[in-house]
């Protein structure tokens, strides 16, 4: 069966589906690969992989690419939801008999209300999804395949959950895909390397953070992950795809959870010479570090989140303002790069916690940072706790280019003051004399990053005047 494979163009910009955390368009421009559907793209002969957003590719544009396919699969997001919908009943206006299915973490959680909201959409496949939309493509019947809910008979038919896919190293490359379908030139991160390649060596995530995405709606908390071997394999295969790729960011929840793991496959990519980063957590010891930058590794995302200990706590961080300061000690130590996530309006969130957190933050004193309003998205603990609490607010989580907004607030923190305080956190880290010298240098001494960085600081400033408005004209 002829199948695409497509991340939605929700909004202009939108880094809001299938390979992105916090589903959003970004204060600056930013894309992620869109890692997970480009697994059945490699397994489903005739398929094409299109990530509308990052190619520039609009609502009438995508309608017309997809009259000439059998069968759609749509990544869509929260809040994108809405967008995605319409999309699909056009698609159907355009092709009655095309058949289309919708994936993800918002419609895992929800299948039947996805369901219920349009007749254009045939089924979901909830969760690890790979292998169930490729078993519809290569033409089993909806009721012999686990882990999708369809209609039949006028009412919703939820077949058993497919088990987590165990041997990881059963599934294709994605970056053949990329190569045949994407232009990697599209996909920019600001604190990575241009251009970038990104993909899994793992999935799931002991960890149980409250307010993160993934593991509570699509991959679970069971850490699972491909061999050294296989991972090695791939690298290689990107550095002979894409020559001129200077980065590889492994995208993995956790890719630092197992020690023994990480360190054996350091030993595998120390001779290879790439240079890679990763995301990781702030319990990493120096030994582990110092295979990883021997390695090649060259920055660490870390999600510090907050500076007040109650707060992690109650986000169940797993995490310690202490250990934050002895990975960044380590770091600096051995020449590391940090990037550092933060938030703002976690539960327990006052003034003063944001305040400390802003303190906190500067004391790390990340080369990058990343600050975002706290989202409480459908299926996890953290969406639980707010709609428990009368918390919830029947408002958007996005603006109307899909930037984010609360669509929460406290007794004593509004939605406009959570905008505020974000554009104030940023003001107040970045306008220092030390980290605009450091901003300077890099300008200076690279032409590519001197033209990221230009376009970088007019999108940040045009946001950061949209949101002064949000504050004064709502406050």
């Amino acid at each position: 069966m002829k199948t695409l494979l497509l991340n939605p163009p929700s909004f202009e910009n939108f880094d809001g589906g299938a390979g992105s955390r916090f589903q959003a368009t970004r204060e600056i421009t930013s894309f992620w690969y869109p890692v997970w559907l480009a697994y059945p793209a490699a397994l489903i002969e005739k398929s094409r992989l299109l990530d509308a957003p990052s190619h520039a590719v609009g609502f009438a544009e995508t309608v017309n690419i997809a009259r000439d396919y059998d069968f759609v699969v749509i990544f869509t997001s929260t809040p994108g939801f809405k967008g995605d919908v319409q999309l699909s009943e056009e698609i159907k206006t355009k092709k009655a008999d095309i058949k289309i299915a919708f994936v993800g973490p918002h419609v895992s959680v929800q299948p039947e209300e996805t369901l219920n909201a349009s007749l254009a959409i045939d089924f979901v496949a909830r969760k690890e999804f790979e292998y169930s939309v490729a078993e519809f493509a290569w033409g089993k019947r909806m009721e012999d395949i686990a882990g999708i809910s369809f209609r039949k008979d006028g009412c919703v038919v939820h077949n058993p959950d497919r088990p987590e896919l165990e041997d990881l190293d059963a599934l294709p490359f994605v970056v053949d895909v990329y190569k045949r379908d994407l232009d990697i030139r599209k996909y920019t991160i600001p604190y990575l390397l241009y251009p970038y390649v990104t993909f899994y060596t793992s999935r799931g995530c002991p960890p149980l953070c409250t307010f993160c995405l993934w593991p509570q709606t699509m991959s679970g908390h069971r850490w699972r992950t491909r061999s050294s071997d296989n991972i090695v394999a791939e690298v290689k295969r990107t550095l002979e795809l894409f020559p001129e790729v200077r980065e590889i960011f492994f995208n993995d929840d956790t890719f630092t959870w197992s020690k023994p793991h990480v360190l054996e496959l350091c030993k595998k990519l120390k001779p290879l010479g790439v240079t890679w980063s990763c995301n990781a957590r702030v319990n990493i010891d120096y030994e582990t570090l110092k295979a990883m930058k021997e390695a090649g590794c060259r920055l660490v995302d870390v999600g510090f989140e907050s500076g007040d200990p109650e707060i992690l706590k109650n986000i169940r961080k797993g995490a310690t303002v202490e250990q934050a300061f002895a990975l960044m000690k380590n770091c600096k130590r051995l020449g590391l790069t940090a990037h550092g996530n933060f938030q703002v309006g976690l539960p327990g969130e006052t003034h003063e916690t944001i305040e400390k957190t802003i303190r906190f933050a500067m004391n790390l004193d990340c080369k990058t940072i990343q600050v975002s309003m706290s989202h409480p998205y459908p299926g996890t603990h953290f969406y639980d706790y707010l709609r428990e609490h009368g918390y919830l607010l029947l408002a958007e989580m996005t603006d109307e280019m899909g930037h984010q907004l609360p669509n929460f607030e406290y007794p004593e923190l509004s939605r406009q003051e959570i905008v505020d305080a974000v554009e104030r956190f940023y003001a107040r880290y970045y306008f220092r004399p030390k980290v605009i010298f450091r901003i300077v240098r890099r300008a200076v001494f690279d032409s590519v990053e001197r033209r990221r960085l230009y376009k970088e600081a007019k999108e940040f400033f045009q946001l950061r005047a949209k949101r002064k408005s949000f504050v004064i004209n709502r406050g």
